[in-house]
């Protein structure tokens, strides 16, 4: 007699993370925190957080102190990154691969050299086919729930971005609908990206790691055409035409 078996399948998915980096004092630092989680309560809500504690350069006993006082604040706590992985627990190890920085508090890269300057090809040469596109165009909404992740570039939405859905370029975000999700653009430290949408009504927008929330924004630009961008690291939200 033969057994048929079922087969096992493994499934990959990608998920959104806030990296929480403090910075010394760690004590004033948390106080900031508290606030923004006085008046933001909903920022956090069951959102996977990773805590970078390499700016602190924390001992093994304050490294335990920390994560006791993250998580105490009911964040989900799902890795800690910067310091020696026996000094926390199995379920907090750092994560594998390589970081992409991404959301709120993220620490700037240290390295602010301007990437080498790309000449245009000749009329001799022919452009990489196989080279990875640099924009990705998205013809549907994007609904409540739904993450759309694309590191490598522009994403351009035809339709528009549902309360709850949520978007993160390496590049600028143009969105031809409504958006009233979360954008995230310049994940790759790209300070020079944007984010366009033709009716605005976000939840959150993030460009390189700065931020603002519907808190923040201007109530007269509801329902406007607007632009987002950074200017001397302060995100500005405004109208475009």
């Amino acid at each position: 007699m033969s057994t048929s078996r079922m087969s096992l399948r493994l499934l990959g998915r990608s998920y959104l993370a806030f990296v929480l980096a403090p910075d010394p004092p760690f004590d004033e630092w948390l106080a900031e925190l508290d606030a923004r989680l006085l008046h933001q309560s909903a920022f956090f809500s069951n959102r996977p957080v990773i805590l970078d504690l390499a700016a602190l350069s924390p001992t093994m006993a304050e490294t335990q102190h920390v994560v006791a006082a993250i998580e105490s604040r009911g964040l989900r706590l799902v890795a800690v990154e910067g310091v020696n992985a026996d000094w926390v627990s199995p379920r907090l190890a750092p994560l594998p691969g390589t970081p992409m920085p991404i959301g709120m508090f993220n620490p700037r890269e240290l390295d602010n050299k301007p990437p080498p300057r790309q000449s245009r090809f000749s009329l001799a040469e022919k452009p990489d086919l196989n080279k990875p596109a640099a924009s990705l165009l998205v013809e549907e909404p994007l609904r409540s729930g739904q993450s759309l992740i694309f590191p490598q570039g522009d994403v351009t939405v035809i339709g528009s971005v549902a309360s709850g859905a949520e978007i993160a370029a390496g590049g600028s975000i143009h969105i031809y609908g409504a958006l009233r999700g979360r954008a995230f653009a310049g994940t790759n430290g790209n300070a020079k990206a944007r984010i366009f949408c033709n009716r605005f009504d976000a939840e959150l927008l993030v460009i390189d790691g700065l931020y603002k929330t519907a808190d923040d924004f201007d109530p007269a630009l509801r329902g406007a055409q607007v632009q987002a961008r950074l200017d001397r690291d302060v995100l500005n939200v405004e109208v475009f035409h």
